[in-house]
C-alpha cells in the first residue's frame, strides 16, 4: 500500500496509563506523515480521562469487556469502521479478541517476543522486532507504514482549569520535589522510611517544597500518609486527589518527580518535567522515563544475580525479578546522588557525582 493510499488509520491501545502515555509519540509521528489520514483510537475509559481532547483523533472509547455480550456490542459499535492500516498496539487476551471485530485491510501486531496471550493468531504483519523501550517498540508501527520521525511530541489536552487547580494547590515561593511513591504493582514500590529519610534529608539541604501525587487505592493512600506522618513537617499531600489531567497539570509545575516504574513517571515526561526513576524489578531499558534516563537508578542486572541466580546477559528479555526485596537494593544515597544532579548540577560536576556524607 503506498504511503498517500492511506486514508484511515485504526489504533487499538486501552491501558495501562504509562503505555498509553508512550503511544502518542506514535500518532503524533503518524499525523505529520499522513496529515490527510483520519485517525481513530480504540481504548477504554480510564485511558480516555488523560488522552481526551488529543488533537485530530477520533476515539472509541469502551468500558472494560467482561463477557460475549460485551464483545458484541464492540462489534456492532465497529461495523460502520473500515480502516486502511489497524494498528494492534496491546497484545492482552482482552485486547486481542478486538482485532477479530474490526475491519481493516492490514492488521499490525507486535513482534514475537512480545506478542503475547496468542497475539499472533489475531494479525496478518507484524512490527520489526527488537529489545527496545516501550516508546521505540510503538514507534515501530510508524516505521511499518514508512513513517520515520525526527521528533518525539506529546502536546497533551491540558485546559486552563486543569492548570489554575494544580496551580492554586501547588506551594509557591521554593523549588518543588515530587514523589509518587506507588505503582500499580506493589513489588515495585520503595519502602516508606526511605523515602521519609531522602525527603528529610532533601528539605534540609535544599529547602524544597515537597509534594506526594498517586491514585485513589486505599493502599495507596495510607503509604502516602505514613510518609507525611514520619516526615515532622508540612508536606503537600495530593495523592488519591486529582484528575489523571490534574496530575498533569501539576507535573508539569513541578522540578522534578521522584518514583518507581509507573505511569505517572511517563506523564511527567510528557510534560517537560525531569524524572528520578527507580528500577530493579524490570531494566529500566524497557520503561525509564524516556527523556530522563541519565537519572535513573537501575538495579535490576544486580537483582537479577541475587534473586533470580542467573546472569543478566543470557535471560530472556523481559524478564521479571518478582519481589519486593529487589527494590531494597536501592539506597538512600543512590537518590541523594540523583537529587544533587538535578538541584545543584554545578557541584555535582564538580564533585564527580559524589552526594556530600
Amino acid at each position: 500500500m503506498e504511503q498517500d493510499e492511506i486514508k484511515s488509520i485504526g489504533i487499538v491501545r486501552i491501558a495501562a496509563l504509562g503505555d498509553v502515555i508512550l503511544t502518542i509519540p506514535t500518532v503524533r509521528a503518524l499525523q505529520k506523515c499522513y496529515p490527510h489520514a483520519k485517525i481513530t483510537w480504540v481504548t477504554c475509559s480510564a485511558a480516555y480521562k488523560i488522552l481526551e481532547g488529543l488533537s485530530g483523533v477520533e476515539f472509541i472509547v469502551f468500558d472494560r469487556p467482561e463477557n460475549i455480550i460485551d464483545y458484541w456490542r464492540i462489534y456492532q459499535r465497529m461495523k460502520p469502521y473500515y480502516f486502511d492500516v489497524l494498528l494492534c498496539m496491546q497484545a492482552s487476551f482482552r485486547a486481542n479478541l478486538f482485532y477479530p471485530l474490526i475491519r481493516a485491510k492490514r492488521h499490525i501486531g507486535f513482534d514475537r517476543a512480545r506478542a503475547n496471550d496468542a497475539h499472533r493468531l489475531f494479525i496478518k504483519e507484524s512490527v520489526q522486532a527488537g529489545h527496545d523501550h516501550l516508546l521505540d517498540a510503538f514507534m515501530r508501527f510508524a516505521q511499518a507504514l514508512n513513517c520515520h520521525p525526527k521528533n518525539i511530541e506529546w502536546s497533551l489536552a491540558i485546559s486552563d482549569a486543569d492548570k489554575q487547580w494544580a496551580l492554586a494547590h501547588l506551594p509557591q515561593g521554593k523549588k518543588i520535589l515530587a514523589v509518587n511513591p506507588a505503582s500499580s504493582k506493589k513489588e515495585r514500590w520503595w519502602f516508606a522510611d526511605r523515602f521519609i529519610q531522602v525527603l528529610q534529608e532533601a528539605k534540609k539541604r535544599w529547602d524544597v517544597n515537597i509534594v506526594l501525587t498517586g491514585g485513589p487505592d486505599t493502599d495507596e493512600k495510607a503509604l502516602a500518609a505514613e510518609i507525611e506522618q514520619g516526615l515532622g513537617f508540612e508536606i503537600t499531600n495530593l495523592v488519591g486527589k486529582t484528575t489523571p489531567k490534574q496530575l498533569a497539570a501539576v507535573l508539569e509545575k513541578v522540578d522534578v518527580l521522584l518514583a518507581p516504574d509507573t505511569g505517572p513517571s511517563h506523564i511527567a515526561v510528557a510534560m517537560g518535567t525531569p524524572v528520578i526513576g527507580m528500577y530493579a524489578i524490570v531494566t529500566s531499558a524497557l520503561s525509564a522515563p524516556y527523556f530522563s534516563k541519565d537519572l535513573v537508578i537501575d538495579k535490576y542486572d544486580e537483582a537479577v544475580k541475587i534473586f533470580l541466580k542467573k546472569d543478566p546477559a543470557t535471560i530472556p528479555w523481559k524478564t521479571r525479578v518478582h519481589t519486593q526485596q529487589a527494590m531494597g537494593l536501592i539506597t538512600v544515597d543512590d537518590v541523594l546522588e540523583k537529587l544533587m544532579k538535578v538541584f545543584e548540577p554545578s557541584r555535582y560536576s564538580r564533585e564527580g557525582g559524589n552526594p556530600e556524607q
